[in-house]
């Protein structure tokens, strides 16, 4: 007996929850030979501004959380995503990830990614912290901490570029707004599937699909965002609008840039979005 096929319905993943847009629109996602693919929510500016209430209502708690304990989930999320790894490969191969093989590659890849960076997430205060050498009976330390809400324009490449711009932001403790690439939205709604089952609080990434000149500016101009990645800004106009907009209350700022994304990442990108605190402590004391 024939049956129809349940058809997908990719909606936008803000504080935990898969809402529709507030503005009821969406767009149709096609592969580069223009094959239909899927409707994705076009999101709007109200549905940025409650994604950014979100990640800065989980903020105090995710960034309170130990560093071994940001690093354990980080690690869940890779398990999760290499259990869902025949269904990301089926939604990257049309997207223009190559074909089966490559796009097999790629969610490896973006795996392997995710796991560098949860064992990261307890080291990089060691490496970026200090002990400075002060004129003075006194000990001077250097931490890091999180900057807070990070606005995140996602790259082109849909699933590995995504991966390397979300999980630096989130390993250090802050939170964060991403806006999904807009050609190939499709597989950053389901890695926000895996995110939501793989206890990572709601809230701490929020996953906004549809135009990026629409929704960037809005989260470049947002008072409580204090972090801007542009790295997924084609356009060289609206990068400088952002860049101009955030200047309003001093955010941190990550110019668009092309990546080797399968490249060894570094430390920059975490480093990036942190604030560094100096204490003076009397020696003996």
């Amino acid at each position: 007996m024939s049956r129809l096929s349940v058809r997908k319905t990719y909606k936008l993943y803000i504080g935990g929850a898969f809402p529709r847009s507030e503005s009821g629109r969406s767009y149709p996602v096609t592969s580069p030979k223009g094959e239909f693919l899927a409707n994705a929510s076009q999101a709007s500016r109200k549905d940025a501004r409650d994604a950014v209430v979100a990640a800065r209502k989980t903020f105090p708690g995710w960034s309170g959380a130990t560093p071994y304990n940001r690093g354990q989930i980080l690690y869940r999320v890779a398990e999760m995503l290499e259990g869902r790894r025949a269904q990301f490969a089926e939604e990257l191969a049309p997207a223009g990830q190559g074909g089966k093989k490559a796009a097999l590659e790629a969610v490896d890849a973006a795996v392997d990614r995710l796991v560098w960076y949860a064992g990261w997430s307890d080291k990089i205060a060691s490496v970026h912290g200090a002990a400075n050498p002060v004129a003075g009976p006194y000990f001077n330390l250097s931490s890091p901490e999180p900057t807070g809400v990070v606005a995140i324009v996602a790259p082109a490449d849909p699933l590995l570029g995504l991966v390397s711009v979300v999980a630096p932001v989130i390993a250090t403790g802050n939170t964060c707004v991403v806006v999904a690439s807009e050609p190939a939205p499709l597989a950053a709604i389901t890695l926000a599937e895996v995110l939501a089952t793989s206890d990572l609080p709601g809230g701490v990434v929020n996953v906004l699909t549809g135009r990026q000149a629409e929704i960037a500016p809005w989260l470049a101009a947002h008072m409580d965002v204090n972090g801007l990645d542009l790295t997924g800004v084609a356009d060289a106009d609206l990068a400088l609008t952002c860049e101009q907009a955030a200047a309003e209350n001093l955010k941190r700022v990550l110019r668009p840039a092309q990546e080797d994304w399968a490249a060894d990442p570094g430390i920059g990108r975490m480093t990036r979005f942190l604030e560094t605190k100096t204490v003076w402590h009397p020696v003996g004391i």
